[in-house]
């Protein structure tokens, strides 16, 4: 597939339905890049940051296995294999194995804030820099697929907060206006789904921070009100009265963040909750896998092992 030249029409062409169509029906047509190893040009990939391994240490029934060193980590992501994804300093998005091995690099073209990366998506990996106001699609080795600028795909205001969902359809958080939308497949429509959330705040000044799509519900991350949830076709559900976050992950049935030094699980269906000490004190953020946790603090990422 010819991306390049694809692309290089699309940023020709302002307008929704030109750019939407483009941008998701491209991201359907990465399978076909999957039969060869894509990889990105040299420029796009500098060396990965070493990783030091250190020497085992319980923690809260963890065992840490290593220490990455990657200063002022910034948002970070986990696939569905266990991969863990995570910005630098510089905005370059890093890709390590589950136990913490350095896997790839991409560096961005141009400089920009990385507001958000999701990785849990099978085929693709959508980055989001909220300065730029832009969408960046990589597949699985890292490779750029393609590229959006929200200011073709929106007719005003400022997206907050984005996700991808597992059908490739993209939720936005558009901040302006106060609405959820969700960007189809289709070039024939403006969105597929728009919510306005004004009457649901009321006079609640929110502070939107994560956007997340998971088991079917859409979970919106407010620093002040909590977590408001949607079903997969933006409809209210409920309010989760858990404030002061700026994220939340999820594990099985359990929702969790970090809170006082906490790990805080929460199992969706049944409210239950149950807390695991943070293993690194000064941490400011925690990705749970299947089989590792992982620390991100200002000097870089911790790797633990969970217990079997």
């Amino acid at each position: 597939m010819a991306t390049t030249c694809f692309w290089s029409t699309l940023k020709a062409k302002a307008g929704l339905r030109w750019a939407l169509g483009a941008l998701l029906l491209l991201g359907y047509g990465s399978q076909a890049q999957t039969t060869t190893q894509p990889s990105a040009p040299a420029a796009v990939r500098p060396a990965a940051q070493p990783a030091t391994v250190q020497p085992a240490a319980p923690a809260a029934g963890l065992t840490l296995v290593r220490s990455i060193t990657l200063p002022k980590p910034g948002s970070a992501s986990l696939d569905r294999r266990g991969n863990l994804y995570v910005t630098d300093a510089q905005n370059n998005l890093r890709q390590f194995a589950p136990d913490g091995q350095p896997l790839a690099v991409y560096s961005p073209p141009l400089p920009g804030h990385t507001a958000s990366v999701e990785a849990w998506n099978t085929t693709k990996i959508l980055v989001f820099y909220d300065d730029r106001q832009e969408l960046q699609l990589l597949d699985r080795f890292m490779a750029p697929i393609a590229t959006a600028r929200l200011s073709e795909l929106t007719d005003n205001g400022m997206v907050r907060a984005v996700t991808l969902a597992p059908d490739d359809n993209i939720w936005l958080l558009n901040e302006s206006n106060l609405t959820l939308n969700q960007l189809g497949r289709g070039q024939q429509q403006r969105f597929a789904i728009s919510t306005p959330l004004d009457l649901l705040l009321g006079r609640t000044k929110p502070d939107f921070r994560f956007l997340r799509e998971y088991q079917n519900n859409l979970y919106l991350v407010d620093r002040t009100s909590g977590i408001w949830v949607f079903d997969n076709l933006g409809n209210y559900r409920k309010r989760l009265p858990y404030t002061g976050l700026s994220w939340v992950g999820f594990r099985g049935n359990e929702l969790y963040y970090v809170q006082a030094g906490q790990v805080h699980f929460v199992d969706v269906y049944t409210a239950k909750e149950r807390l695991v000490p943070v293993p690194a004190p000064d941490a400011t953020q925690v990705l749970v896998g299947e089989q590792f946790l992982y620390t991100l603090s200002p000097g870089g990422v911790g790797v633990y092992r969970l217990p079997q």
